[in-house]
């Protein structure tokens, strides 16, 4: 399974419908927010598994906590919400606020909903990283490599599919869109500049950054 395929396929669409009748967001919203928070928080792990100490740790936490099973009963989402929390805590520290405040701008789920429906995320991305890991077979040392190579393999994906999901994505992936302005500079796009190894200061930064890819997908 491809990160395309989680977000597209089953998994993603039954959370994105639980994650819609429990806290009223619209689906395409879930799914757009889902879009970027699987990659954020991939490459947040990837940097994070540099060390040693934090590579060893999320190494436990797959074998114990995410084995996959998630994506076979997307259920489970909605009560692993708390541990979700937990999660998006450890991954991005003191980042939280900021990456959660421009998600909720640039998917139009409202800052009090934004932090449930991402931790109902991320059980999901986490027992998909799982998956991966136990397919590939891999240890500790093995996970940076895992997961760049996850953002890779999305990002061929992308640009080889006419599914307008995949496009978004890709740009995502690519950190950029058209007509980079740095005046008009963009947090989240910064920070995923930073993470996947683009250049901040020619990342998505023009007037509505990710909010115009967001509205390419709802017909805005």
């Amino acid at each position: 399974m491809s990160l395309l395929d989680l977000i597209t396929g089953n998994a993603g669409s039954q959370v994105a419908s639980d994650a819609e009748n429990k806290f009223g967001v619209s689906k395409n919203q879930v799914i757009a927010l889902l879009v970027v928070a699987a990659p954020l928080m991939i490459s947040y792990l990837k940097n994070k598994s540099k060390d040693a100490k934090e590579a060893e740790a999320l190494n436990n936490a797959l074998d114990k906590d995410h084995d996959g099973s998630i994506l076979n009963d997307p259920s489970q989402a909605a009560a692993r919400e708390s541990e979700g929390n937990s999660i998006l805590s450890h991954i991005f520290g003191n980042s939280k606020p900021e990456i959660e405040n421009q998600l909720s701008q640039n998917t139009g789920i409202s800052i009090g909903k934004i932090a449930p429906v991402l931790a109902m995320l991320a059980p999901l991305i986490m027992g998909y990283i799982g998956k991966q890991k136990q397919e590939s077979n891999v240890s500790a040392g093995g996970l940076g490599d895992l997961l760049g190579g996850i953002l890779g393999n999305a990002t061929q994906e992308a640009q080889a599919s006419s599914n307008p999901i995949s496009d978004i994505l890709g740009k995502v992936l690519g950190g950029t869109t058209s007509n980079a302005q740095s005046s008009n500079s963009n947090p989240l796009n910064d920070i995923l500049g930073s993470v996947l190894g683009t250049d901040s200061s020619s990342a998505a930064q023009q007037q509505g950054g990710l909010g115009n890819i967001f509205g390419n997908l709802f017909g805005k």
